[in-house]
Protein backbone atom coordinates (compact mmCIF):
# COMPACT_ATOMS: atom_id res chain seq x y z
CA UNK A 1 0.00 0.00 0.00
CA UNK A 2 1.69 3.20 -1.22
CA UNK A 3 -0.95 5.58 0.18
CA UNK A 4 1.17 6.78 3.10
CA UNK A 5 4.20 7.35 0.87
CA UNK A 6 2.30 9.30 -1.81
CA UNK A 7 -0.44 11.24 0.03
CA UNK A 8 -0.48 13.83 -2.77
CA UNK A 9 -1.56 11.17 -5.26
CA UNK A 10 -4.09 9.71 -2.82
CA UNK A 11 -5.76 13.13 -2.49
CA UNK A 12 -5.84 13.54 -6.27
CA UNK A 13 -7.43 10.11 -6.73
CA UNK A 14 -10.16 10.94 -4.22
CA UNK A 15 -11.03 14.00 -6.30
CA UNK A 16 -11.84 11.93 -9.40
CA UNK A 17 -15.56 11.57 -10.25
CA UNK A 18 -15.96 7.97 -9.09
CA UNK A 19 -16.73 6.10 -5.89
CA UNK A 20 -14.78 2.99 -6.87
CA UNK A 21 -12.56 2.04 -9.79
CA UNK A 22 -9.57 -0.17 -10.53
CA UNK A 23 -6.88 1.10 -12.89
CA UNK A 24 -3.47 -0.06 -14.08
CA UNK A 25 -0.71 2.52 -13.95
CA UNK A 26 2.73 3.56 -12.79
CA UNK A 27 4.01 6.20 -10.40
CA UNK A 28 6.92 8.30 -11.65
CA UNK A 29 8.80 11.42 -10.60
CA UNK A 30 9.63 13.69 -13.53
CA UNK A 31 12.57 16.03 -14.03
CA UNK A 32 12.36 19.57 -15.40
CA UNK A 33 12.22 18.26 -18.99
CA UNK A 34 9.33 15.90 -18.28
CA UNK A 35 11.41 12.72 -18.26
CA UNK A 36 10.91 10.10 -15.54
CA UNK A 37 13.83 9.79 -13.12
CA UNK A 38 13.98 6.43 -11.36
CA UNK A 39 16.34 7.65 -8.63
CA UNK A 40 13.95 10.43 -7.58
CA UNK A 41 11.15 7.90 -7.29
CA UNK A 42 13.39 5.70 -5.14
CA UNK A 43 14.07 8.61 -2.79
CA UNK A 44 10.36 9.10 -2.22
CA UNK A 45 9.53 5.42 -1.94
CA UNK A 46 12.00 4.91 0.93
CA UNK A 47 10.57 7.66 3.15
CA UNK A 48 8.42 6.76 6.17
CA UNK A 49 8.38 9.75 8.53
CA UNK A 50 5.28 11.92 7.85
CA UNK A 51 7.33 15.14 7.87
CA UNK A 52 9.79 13.75 5.32
CA UNK A 53 6.95 12.45 3.17
CA UNK A 54 5.22 15.85 3.12
CA UNK A 55 8.46 17.65 2.30
CA UNK A 56 9.24 15.22 -0.53
CA UNK A 57 5.72 15.63 -1.93
CA UNK A 58 6.46 19.34 -2.31
CA UNK A 59 10.05 19.02 -3.58
CA UNK A 60 9.67 15.86 -5.70
CA UNK A 61 6.04 15.82 -6.86
CA UNK A 62 4.92 12.47 -8.22
CA UNK A 63 2.70 11.75 -11.20
CA UNK A 64 0.51 8.68 -11.57
CA UNK A 65 0.21 7.67 -15.22
CA UNK A 66 -2.80 5.39 -15.81
CA UNK A 67 -2.67 2.98 -18.75
CA UNK A 68 -5.88 1.03 -18.39
CA UNK A 69 -9.24 0.92 -16.62
CA UNK A 70 -10.14 -2.54 -15.27
CA UNK A 71 -13.31 -1.77 -13.33
CA UNK A 72 -15.60 1.21 -12.78
CA UNK A 73 -18.15 1.29 -9.97
CA UNK A 74 -19.87 -2.13 -10.19
CA UNK A 75 -18.75 -2.93 -13.74
CA UNK A 76 -15.91 -5.31 -14.63
CA UNK A 77 -14.34 -3.86 -17.79
CA UNK A 78 -11.58 -6.43 -18.35
CA UNK A 79 -13.42 -8.23 -21.15
CA UNK A 80 -13.88 -5.02 -23.17
CA UNK A 81 -11.42 -4.24 -26.00
CA UNK A 82 -8.47 -2.08 -24.94
CA UNK A 83 -9.56 0.87 -27.09
CA UNK A 84 -12.95 0.95 -25.34
CA UNK A 85 -11.36 0.81 -21.88
CA UNK A 86 -9.04 3.66 -22.87
CA UNK A 87 -12.00 5.81 -23.97
CA UNK A 88 -13.59 5.36 -20.55
CA UNK A 89 -10.29 6.11 -18.81
CA UNK A 90 -9.86 9.37 -20.74
CA UNK A 91 -13.34 10.43 -19.63
CA UNK A 92 -12.49 9.71 -15.99
CA UNK A 93 -9.10 11.43 -15.74
CA UNK A 94 -8.57 15.19 -16.27
CA UNK A 95 -6.03 16.43 -18.82
CA UNK A 96 -3.86 18.17 -16.21
CA UNK A 97 -2.76 17.36 -12.69
CA UNK A 98 -0.85 14.61 -10.89
CA UNK A 99 -3.13 11.88 -12.31
CA UNK A 100 -2.70 11.45 -16.07
CA UNK A 101 -4.25 9.08 -18.58
CA UNK A 102 -1.68 7.79 -21.06
CA UNK A 103 -2.87 8.29 -24.61
CA UNK A 104 -1.76 5.90 -27.34
CA UNK A 105 -0.37 6.07 -30.85
CA UNK A 106 -2.03 3.90 -33.47
CA UNK A 107 -0.20 2.21 -36.34
CA UNK A 108 3.05 4.21 -36.07
CA UNK A 109 5.03 2.01 -33.74
CA UNK A 110 8.37 2.37 -35.53
CA UNK A 111 8.13 6.15 -35.59
CA UNK A 112 7.19 6.20 -31.90
CA UNK A 113 10.10 3.90 -31.07
CA UNK A 114 12.50 6.21 -32.92
CA UNK A 115 11.18 9.26 -31.06
CA UNK A 116 11.41 7.52 -27.70
CA UNK A 117 14.97 6.48 -28.50
CA UNK A 118 15.92 10.08 -29.36
CA UNK A 119 14.48 11.24 -26.05
CA UNK A 120 16.65 8.75 -24.18
CA UNK A 121 13.70 6.89 -22.65
CA UNK A 122 13.55 3.18 -21.78
CA UNK A 123 11.19 1.86 -24.45
CA UNK A 124 7.59 1.44 -25.53
CA UNK A 125 4.76 -1.03 -24.89
CA UNK A 126 2.93 -2.31 -27.95
CA UNK A 127 -0.64 -3.54 -27.38
CA UNK A 128 -3.27 -4.97 -29.68
CA UNK A 129 -6.17 -2.53 -29.88
CA UNK A 130 -8.80 -5.25 -29.39
CA UNK A 131 -7.05 -7.07 -26.55
CA UNK A 132 -8.83 -7.87 -23.30
CA UNK A 133 -7.13 -7.28 -19.95
CA UNK A 134 -5.19 -10.20 -18.52
CA UNK A 135 -2.82 -10.45 -15.60
CA UNK A 136 0.77 -11.49 -16.26
CA UNK A 137 2.54 -11.52 -19.61
CA UNK A 138 0.91 -12.47 -22.87
CA UNK A 139 1.42 -12.03 -26.58
CA UNK A 140 -1.04 -9.19 -27.12
CA UNK A 141 1.14 -6.85 -25.07
CA UNK A 142 4.86 -6.56 -25.75
CA UNK A 143 7.42 -4.34 -24.03
CA UNK A 144 10.10 -3.16 -26.47
CA UNK A 145 13.11 -1.97 -24.50
CA UNK A 146 15.80 0.41 -25.68
CA UNK A 147 19.19 -0.53 -24.33
CA UNK A 148 22.29 1.61 -24.67
CA UNK A 149 25.83 0.47 -25.36
CA UNK A 150 29.04 2.29 -24.44
CA UNK A 151 32.76 1.77 -23.95
CA UNK A 152 34.27 2.31 -20.50
CA UNK A 153 37.76 2.23 -19.00
CA UNK A 154 38.36 -0.37 -16.29
CA UNK A 155 39.68 1.34 -13.15
CA UNK A 156 39.35 -1.45 -10.58
CA UNK A 157 37.60 -4.60 -9.46
CA UNK A 158 35.82 -6.10 -6.47
CA UNK A 159 36.54 -9.30 -4.62
CA UNK A 160 34.93 -12.51 -5.95
CA UNK A 161 32.49 -14.12 -3.55
CA UNK A 162 30.92 -17.56 -3.24
CA UNK A 163 31.67 -19.89 -6.14
CA UNK A 164 32.59 -17.06 -8.50
CA UNK A 165 36.18 -16.98 -9.73
CA UNK A 166 38.43 -14.09 -10.75
CA UNK A 167 36.55 -11.05 -9.52
CA UNK A 168 33.07 -9.91 -8.58
CA UNK A 169 32.72 -6.81 -10.75
CA UNK A 170 34.92 -4.34 -12.57
CA UNK A 171 34.84 -0.65 -11.69
CA UNK A 172 34.53 1.51 -14.80
CA UNK A 173 34.99 5.17 -15.68
CA UNK A 174 34.74 7.63 -18.56
CA UNK A 175 37.23 10.24 -19.68
CA UNK A 176 36.30 13.89 -19.10
CA UNK A 177 38.28 17.13 -19.12
CA UNK A 178 39.06 16.72 -15.42
CA UNK A 179 40.30 13.13 -15.88
CA UNK A 180 38.62 9.76 -15.42
CA UNK A 181 35.24 9.93 -13.69
CA UNK A 182 33.73 6.89 -11.99
CA UNK A 183 30.42 5.60 -13.44
CA UNK A 184 29.84 2.35 -11.56
CA UNK A 185 30.62 -1.35 -11.57
CA UNK A 186 29.78 -4.14 -14.01
CA UNK A 187 29.45 -7.77 -12.90
CA UNK A 188 27.15 -9.64 -15.27
CA UNK A 189 28.03 -11.13 -18.64
CA UNK A 190 31.59 -12.36 -18.05
CA UNK A 191 32.55 -15.91 -18.99
CA UNK A 192 34.69 -18.04 -16.65
CA UNK A 193 37.63 -17.59 -19.02
CA UNK A 194 37.23 -13.82 -19.02
CA UNK A 195 36.97 -13.69 -15.23
CA UNK A 196 40.27 -15.55 -14.90
CA UNK A 197 42.24 -13.86 -17.68
CA UNK A 198 41.09 -10.32 -16.85
CA UNK A 199 41.95 -10.83 -13.18
CA UNK A 200 45.49 -11.80 -14.19
CA UNK A 201 45.82 -8.70 -16.37
CA UNK A 202 44.47 -6.40 -13.66
CA UNK A 203 46.79 -7.83 -11.00
CA UNK A 204 49.71 -6.36 -12.95
CA UNK A 205 48.05 -2.93 -13.00
CA UNK A 206 47.32 -2.46 -9.27
CA UNK A 207 47.30 1.06 -7.81
CA UNK A 208 47.26 2.15 -4.15
CA UNK A 209 44.36 4.57 -4.73
CA UNK A 210 41.60 5.19 -7.29
CA UNK A 211 42.72 6.65 -10.65
CA UNK A 212 39.38 8.42 -10.95
CA UNK A 213 37.13 10.90 -9.23
CA UNK A 214 33.38 10.80 -8.71
CA UNK A 215 30.90 8.91 -6.51
CA UNK A 216 33.35 6.18 -5.47
CA UNK A 217 32.07 3.14 -3.54
CA UNK A 218 32.82 2.82 0.14
CA UNK A 219 33.79 -0.19 2.21
CA UNK A 220 36.45 -2.82 1.64
CA UNK A 221 37.02 -5.37 -1.09
CA UNK A 222 37.91 -2.84 -3.81
CA UNK A 223 41.15 -3.01 -5.80
CA UNK A 224 42.09 -0.09 -8.04
CA UNK A 225 44.08 -0.44 -11.26
CA UNK A 226 45.62 1.66 -13.99
CA UNK A 227 43.04 2.42 -16.72
CA UNK A 228 44.49 0.19 -19.45
CA UNK A 229 41.56 -2.11 -20.29
CA UNK A 230 38.35 -1.12 -22.08
CA UNK A 231 35.00 -2.91 -21.84
CA UNK A 232 31.88 -2.59 -23.96
CA UNK A 233 28.79 -2.47 -21.75
CA UNK A 234 25.04 -2.56 -22.33
CA UNK A 235 23.02 -0.50 -19.83
CA UNK A 236 19.60 1.08 -19.32
CA UNK A 237 20.59 4.65 -18.54
CA UNK A 238 23.00 6.89 -16.65
CA UNK A 239 21.39 7.97 -13.39
CA UNK A 240 21.33 11.47 -11.93
CA UNK A 241 24.29 10.42 -9.78
CA UNK A 242 26.23 9.62 -12.94
CA UNK A 243 26.13 5.83 -12.48
CA UNK A 244 25.23 3.11 -14.97
CA UNK A 245 21.86 1.45 -14.36
CA UNK A 246 21.60 -2.32 -14.96
CA UNK A 247 24.94 -2.69 -16.79
CA UNK A 248 25.98 -5.94 -18.49
CA UNK A 249 29.41 -6.71 -19.93
CA UNK A 250 29.48 -7.45 -23.66
CA UNK A 251 33.16 -7.74 -24.61
CA UNK A 252 36.66 -6.37 -24.11
CA UNK A 253 37.65 -3.68 -26.62
CA UNK A 254 41.30 -4.35 -27.42
CA UNK A 255 40.99 -1.97 -30.37
CA UNK A 256 40.14 1.05 -28.22
CA UNK A 257 42.23 3.18 -25.87
CA UNK A 258 40.91 4.16 -22.43
CA UNK A 259 41.31 7.84 -23.32
CA UNK A 260 38.70 7.33 -26.05
CA UNK A 261 36.07 6.33 -23.50
CA UNK A 262 34.19 9.60 -23.36
CA UNK A 263 30.85 9.99 -21.63
CA UNK A 264 28.06 8.47 -23.73
CA UNK A 265 25.82 11.09 -25.26
CA UNK A 266 22.12 11.43 -24.70
CA UNK A 267 20.39 10.58 -26.89
CA UNK A 268 22.56 7.66 -28.03
CA UNK A 269 24.24 7.79 -31.40
CA UNK A 270 21.96 6.62 -34.20
CA UNK A 271 23.54 3.84 -36.22
CA UNK A 272 23.50 3.79 -39.98
CA UNK A 273 20.44 2.11 -41.49
CA UNK A 274 20.65 -1.66 -41.49
CA UNK A 275 20.57 -3.54 -44.73
CA UNK A 276 20.19 -7.31 -44.59
CA UNK A 277 21.78 -8.70 -47.77
CA UNK A 278 19.69 -11.52 -49.25
CA UNK A 279 21.05 -13.87 -51.90
CA UNK A 280 19.96 -16.89 -53.98
CA UNK A 281 16.34 -16.56 -52.88
CA UNK A 282 15.14 -18.88 -55.66
CA UNK A 283 17.44 -21.76 -54.71
CA UNK A 284 15.45 -24.91 -53.87
CA UNK A 285 15.94 -25.93 -50.24
CA UNK A 286 13.24 -28.64 -49.95
CA UNK A 287 13.11 -30.47 -53.31
CA UNK A 288 9.95 -32.52 -52.67
CA UNK A 289 7.91 -29.52 -51.53
CA UNK A 290 9.59 -27.02 -53.84
CA UNK A 291 10.30 -24.62 -50.97
CA UNK A 292 13.09 -22.15 -51.67
CA UNK A 293 15.58 -20.26 -49.56
CA UNK A 294 13.29 -17.26 -49.99
CA UNK A 295 10.41 -19.27 -48.52
CA UNK A 296 12.58 -20.11 -45.51
CA UNK A 297 13.43 -16.43 -44.97
CA UNK A 298 9.77 -15.49 -45.35
CA UNK A 299 8.85 -18.11 -42.74
CA UNK A 300 11.32 -16.82 -40.17
CA UNK A 301 10.16 -13.26 -40.83
CA UNK A 302 6.51 -14.30 -40.33
CA UNK A 303 7.21 -16.24 -37.12
CA UNK A 304 9.78 -13.79 -35.70
CA UNK A 305 7.49 -12.11 -33.17
CA UNK A 306 6.95 -15.51 -31.51
CA UNK A 307 10.55 -16.64 -31.85
CA UNK A 308 12.44 -13.52 -30.70
CA UNK A 309 11.73 -13.86 -26.93
CA UNK A 310 13.67 -17.15 -26.97
CA UNK A 311 16.59 -15.71 -28.97
CA UNK A 312 17.42 -12.45 -27.20
CA UNK A 313 20.69 -12.51 -25.25
CA UNK A 314 21.06 -16.24 -25.98
CA UNK A 315 23.95 -17.81 -27.98
CA UNK A 316 22.84 -19.76 -31.04
CA UNK A 317 24.56 -22.47 -33.05
CA UNK A 318 23.84 -22.51 -36.77
CA UNK A 319 23.46 -25.54 -39.00
CA UNK A 320 23.98 -24.27 -42.52
CA UNK A 321 22.68 -25.91 -45.70
CA UNK A 322 24.02 -23.75 -48.55
CA UNK A 323 22.41 -26.02 -51.16
CA UNK A 324 19.30 -27.05 -49.23
CA UNK A 325 18.56 -30.25 -47.34
CA UNK A 326 19.78 -32.45 -50.21
CA UNK A 327 23.25 -30.88 -50.11
CA UNK A 328 26.09 -30.85 -47.62
CA UNK A 329 25.67 -29.16 -44.25
CA UNK A 330 27.94 -27.94 -41.47
CA UNK A 331 27.68 -26.58 -37.95
CA UNK A 332 28.85 -23.06 -37.22
CA UNK A 333 29.40 -21.65 -33.75
CA UNK A 334 31.88 -18.89 -34.58
CA UNK A 335 30.64 -15.69 -36.18
CA UNK A 336 33.10 -14.60 -38.92
CA UNK A 337 34.97 -11.30 -38.77
CA UNK A 338 33.02 -9.83 -41.69
CA UNK A 339 29.58 -9.71 -40.04
CA UNK A 340 27.96 -6.24 -40.03
CA UNK A 341 28.63 -4.02 -37.03
CA UNK A 342 24.98 -4.20 -35.96
CA UNK A 343 25.09 -8.00 -35.56
CA UNK A 344 25.69 -8.80 -31.90
CA UNK A 345 28.16 -11.53 -31.00
CA UNK A 346 29.30 -12.81 -27.61
CA UNK A 347 32.75 -14.20 -26.88
CA UNK A 348 32.71 -17.38 -24.78
CA UNK A 349 35.66 -19.54 -23.79
CA UNK A 350 35.32 -23.14 -24.97
CA UNK A 351 36.97 -25.68 -22.67
CA UNK A 352 36.47 -28.35 -25.31
CA UNK A 353 38.04 -26.34 -28.11
CA UNK A 354 40.57 -24.53 -25.94
CA UNK A 355 39.75 -21.15 -27.49
CA UNK A 356 37.28 -18.28 -27.50
CA UNK A 357 34.17 -18.62 -29.68
CA UNK A 358 32.22 -15.61 -30.92
CA UNK A 359 28.61 -16.80 -30.86
CA UNK A 360 25.85 -15.10 -32.79
CA UNK A 361 23.20 -13.46 -30.60
CA UNK A 362 19.97 -12.85 -32.53
CA UNK A 363 18.97 -9.73 -30.64
CA UNK A 364 16.59 -8.49 -33.32
CA UNK A 365 14.77 -9.59 -36.47
CA UNK A 366 17.46 -8.18 -38.77
CA UNK A 367 20.11 -10.38 -37.16
CA UNK A 368 17.79 -13.38 -37.31
CA UNK A 369 17.25 -12.90 -41.05
CA UNK A 370 20.96 -12.30 -41.56
CA UNK A 371 21.87 -15.71 -40.12
CA UNK A 372 19.05 -17.43 -42.03
CA UNK A 373 20.36 -15.91 -45.27
CA UNK A 374 23.64 -17.73 -44.56
CA UNK A 375 21.74 -20.91 -45.37
CA UNK A 376 20.85 -21.69 -41.76
CA UNK A 377 17.80 -23.93 -41.41
CA UNK A 378 17.57 -24.93 -37.72
CA UNK A 379 18.60 -22.64 -34.86
CA UNK A 380 20.01 -24.46 -31.85
CA UNK A 381 19.82 -22.47 -28.60
CA UNK A 382 21.59 -22.43 -25.29
CA UNK A 383 19.41 -22.87 -22.21
CA UNK A 384 21.07 -19.84 -20.58
CA UNK A 385 21.51 -16.23 -21.57
CA UNK A 386 24.71 -14.20 -21.65
CA UNK A 387 23.55 -12.16 -18.65
CA UNK A 388 23.80 -15.38 -16.56
CA UNK A 389 25.61 -17.97 -18.67
CA UNK A 390 26.02 -20.46 -15.81
CA UNK A 391 22.32 -20.51 -14.90
CA UNK A 392 19.82 -21.94 -17.42
CA UNK A 393 16.28 -20.72 -17.95
CA UNK A 394 14.96 -24.23 -18.46
CA UNK A 395 15.72 -27.89 -17.91
CA UNK A 396 14.79 -30.27 -20.72
CA UNK A 397 13.84 -33.91 -21.17
CA UNK A 398 14.16 -34.91 -24.83
CA UNK A 399 11.91 -37.86 -25.69
CA UNK A 400 13.73 -39.59 -28.55
CA UNK A 401 11.84 -42.55 -30.07
CA UNK A 402 14.30 -43.77 -32.71
CA UNK A 403 12.32 -46.93 -33.65
CA UNK A 404 9.70 -46.73 -30.86
CA UNK A 405 6.10 -45.89 -31.84
CA UNK A 406 5.13 -42.23 -31.53
CA UNK A 407 2.17 -43.15 -29.31
CA UNK A 408 4.72 -44.18 -26.68
CA UNK A 409 6.37 -40.76 -26.96
CA UNK A 410 3.01 -39.10 -26.36
CA UNK A 411 2.26 -41.38 -23.41
CA UNK A 412 5.61 -40.66 -21.78
CA UNK A 413 5.41 -36.91 -22.36
CA UNK A 414 2.12 -36.96 -20.48
CA UNK A 415 3.75 -39.11 -17.79
CA UNK A 416 6.44 -36.45 -17.31
CA UNK A 417 3.72 -33.80 -17.16
CA UNK A 418 1.71 -35.80 -14.60
CA UNK A 419 4.75 -36.31 -12.38
CA UNK A 420 5.58 -32.61 -12.58
CA UNK A 421 2.00 -31.77 -11.63
CA UNK A 422 2.30 -34.08 -8.61
CA UNK A 423 5.38 -32.27 -7.34
CA UNK A 424 4.17 -28.76 -8.20
CA UNK A 425 6.60 -28.09 -11.05
CA UNK A 426 5.25 -26.48 -14.25
CA UNK A 427 6.11 -28.25 -17.51
CA UNK A 428 5.66 -27.38 -21.17
CA UNK A 429 5.85 -29.36 -24.38
CA UNK A 430 6.89 -28.79 -27.98
CA UNK A 431 7.57 -31.02 -30.93
CA UNK A 432 11.22 -31.50 -31.77
CA UNK A 433 10.34 -30.89 -35.40
CA UNK A 434 11.27 -34.46 -36.22
CA UNK A 435 10.10 -37.64 -34.45
CA UNK A 436 10.30 -36.68 -30.79
CA UNK A 437 8.89 -34.32 -28.19
CA UNK A 438 10.65 -31.92 -25.84
CA UNK A 439 9.39 -31.30 -22.30
CA UNK A 440 10.79 -28.09 -20.81
CA UNK A 441 10.77 -27.23 -17.11
CA UNK A 442 11.20 -23.57 -16.08
CA UNK A 443 14.03 -23.13 -13.58
CA UNK A 444 14.43 -19.33 -13.93
CA UNK A 445 18.18 -19.31 -13.36
CA UNK A 446 17.86 -20.87 -9.90
CA UNK A 447 20.08 -23.83 -10.79
CA UNK A 448 23.51 -24.37 -12.25
CA UNK A 449 23.76 -26.42 -15.43
CA UNK A 450 24.83 -29.47 -13.42
CA UNK A 451 21.87 -29.09 -11.07
CA UNK A 452 19.53 -28.67 -14.04
CA UNK A 453 20.86 -31.92 -15.49
CA UNK A 454 20.30 -33.67 -12.16
CA UNK A 455 16.71 -32.39 -11.98
CA UNK A 456 15.95 -33.74 -15.46
CA UNK A 457 17.67 -37.04 -14.64
CA UNK A 458 15.64 -37.56 -11.46
CA UNK A 459 12.37 -36.95 -13.29
CA UNK A 460 13.41 -39.11 -16.25
CA UNK A 461 14.40 -42.03 -14.00
CA UNK A 462 11.17 -41.70 -12.01
CA UNK A 463 9.15 -41.95 -15.23
CA UNK A 464 11.34 -44.83 -16.41
CA UNK A 465 10.55 -46.73 -13.21
CA UNK A 466 6.83 -46.22 -13.79
CA UNK A 467 6.94 -47.26 -17.46
CA UNK A 468 9.91 -49.67 -17.79
CA UNK A 469 8.46 -51.40 -20.85
CA UNK A 470 8.38 -48.28 -23.03
CA UNK A 471 10.86 -45.87 -21.38
CA UNK A 472 14.62 -45.98 -20.88
CA UNK A 473 17.43 -43.68 -19.82
CA UNK A 474 20.01 -45.89 -21.57
CA UNK A 475 22.08 -43.74 -23.94
CA UNK A 476 23.49 -46.81 -25.74
CA UNK A 477 21.12 -47.33 -28.70
CA UNK A 478 21.19 -51.19 -28.77
CA UNK A 479 20.32 -51.19 -25.06
CA UNK A 480 17.11 -49.27 -25.66
CA UNK A 481 15.39 -52.27 -27.30
CA UNK A 482 12.66 -50.28 -28.99
CA UNK A 483 11.93 -48.08 -25.98
CA UNK A 484 11.73 -44.27 -25.95
CA UNK A 485 14.95 -42.67 -24.74
CA UNK A 486 14.37 -40.08 -22.00
CA UNK A 487 17.41 -37.93 -22.71
CA UNK A 488 18.32 -35.66 -19.81
CA UNK A 489 21.87 -35.10 -21.10
CA UNK A 490 20.75 -32.30 -23.42
CA UNK A 491 21.23 -30.11 -20.34
CA UNK A 492 24.63 -28.61 -19.56
CA UNK A 493 26.74 -25.55 -20.29
CA UNK A 494 26.97 -25.09 -24.05
CA UNK A 495 24.41 -27.82 -24.79
CA UNK A 496 21.72 -26.79 -27.25
CA UNK A 497 18.24 -27.76 -28.40
CA UNK A 498 16.36 -26.94 -31.57
CA UNK A 499 14.68 -23.67 -30.72
CA UNK A 500 10.91 -23.26 -30.62
CA UNK A 501 9.59 -22.56 -34.14
CA UNK A 502 12.94 -23.67 -35.60
CA UNK A 503 12.65 -25.12 -39.11
CA UNK A 504 14.06 -28.63 -39.53
CA UNK A 505 16.12 -29.93 -42.48
CA UNK A 506 13.85 -32.89 -43.24
CA UNK A 507 11.30 -33.70 -45.96
CA UNK A 508 8.03 -31.98 -45.19
CA UNK A 509 9.74 -28.80 -43.93
CA UNK A 510 8.49 -29.38 -40.40
CA UNK A 511 9.14 -26.99 -37.52
CA UNK A 512 9.51 -27.34 -33.76
CA UNK A 513 6.06 -26.33 -32.52
CA UNK A 514 4.98 -25.37 -28.97
CA UNK A 515 1.94 -27.37 -27.87
CA UNK A 516 -0.88 -27.13 -25.40
CA UNK A 517 -0.97 -30.18 -23.15
CA UNK A 518 -4.49 -30.88 -24.41
CA UNK A 519 -2.93 -31.40 -27.86
CA UNK A 520 -0.48 -34.04 -26.60
CA UNK A 521 -2.75 -37.01 -27.31
CA UNK A 522 -3.20 -39.87 -29.75
CA UNK A 523 -4.23 -37.49 -32.53
CA UNK A 524 -1.01 -35.47 -32.40
CA UNK A 525 0.81 -35.38 -35.74
CA UNK A 526 4.10 -33.41 -35.63
CA UNK A 527 4.21 -33.54 -39.42
CA UNK A 528 1.38 -31.05 -39.74
CA UNK A 529 3.48 -28.20 -38.30
CA UNK A 530 5.42 -26.85 -41.27
CA UNK A 531 6.80 -23.69 -42.84
CA UNK A 532 3.44 -23.29 -44.55
CA UNK A 533 1.16 -23.92 -41.56
CA UNK A 534 3.01 -22.65 -38.46
CA UNK A 535 2.47 -18.87 -38.88
CA UNK A 536 -1.28 -19.33 -39.42
CA UNK A 537 -1.51 -21.62 -36.37
CA UNK A 538 0.14 -19.04 -34.12
CA UNK A 539 -2.06 -16.27 -35.48
CA UNK A 540 -5.05 -18.44 -34.62
CA UNK A 541 -3.79 -19.34 -31.12
CA UNK A 542 -2.80 -15.72 -30.37
CA UNK A 543 -0.50 -16.89 -27.59
CA UNK A 544 2.51 -19.17 -27.33
CA UNK A 545 1.79 -22.18 -25.06
CA UNK A 546 5.51 -22.49 -24.31
CA UNK A 547 6.22 -18.85 -23.38
CA UNK A 548 5.70 -19.29 -19.60
CA UNK A 549 8.92 -21.32 -19.55
CA UNK A 550 10.69 -17.95 -19.87
CA UNK A 551 8.58 -16.24 -17.23
CA UNK A 552 7.72 -18.60 -14.37
CA UNK A 553 9.84 -18.79 -11.22
CA UNK A 554 8.70 -22.02 -9.52
CA UNK A 555 9.46 -23.09 -5.97
CA UNK A 556 12.11 -25.66 -6.89
CA UNK A 557 12.99 -26.46 -3.30
CA UNK A 558 9.43 -27.55 -2.57
CA UNK A 559 9.17 -29.45 -5.86
CA UNK A 560 12.42 -31.32 -5.20
CA UNK A 561 11.28 -32.20 -1.68
CA UNK A 562 8.09 -33.73 -3.09
CA UNK A 563 10.08 -35.55 -5.77
CA UNK A 564 12.42 -36.97 -3.13
CA UNK A 565 9.42 -38.40 -1.28
CA UNK A 566 8.26 -40.15 -4.44
CA UNK A 567 11.70 -41.60 -5.12
CA UNK A 568 11.97 -43.25 -1.69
Amino acid sequence: DATAVFPDLARALLALPAERFVADGEIVVLDDTGRPVFQRLQKRALLTAPRDVDQAAAELPATLFLFDLLAFEDYDLRSLPLVERKKLLLRLVPEAGPIRAVEHVEGRGRALYASVRELGLEGIVAKRAQSVYRSGRFRDWQKVRIDRVGDFAVVGFTRAEGSRTGFGSVHVAVRKSEGFVYVGKVGGGFSEKELTSARAEMEALRLPKPPCIGPLPGGSGHTWVQPKLVVEVRYKEITEEGLLRQPTFLRFRTDKAPAECIEPGTPPVTLAPREVPFSNLEKIFWPEEGYTKGDLIDYYRAISSWLMPYLRDRPVVLTRYPDGIAGKSFFQKDAPDYVPAWVRTARVWSEEGGRDIDFFICEDVDTLLYVINLGTIPLHLWASRMARPQHPDWSIIDLDPKTAPFQDVVRLANAVHELCEEIGLPSFCKTSGQKGLHVLLPVAGQLTHAQSTTLAELIARAVESRYPKIATTQRHIPSRKGRVYLDYLQNGHGKTIAGPFSARPVPGATVSMPLRWSEVNGKLDPGKFTLATAPARMKRLREDPLSPVLELNPDLQAALARLAEKLK
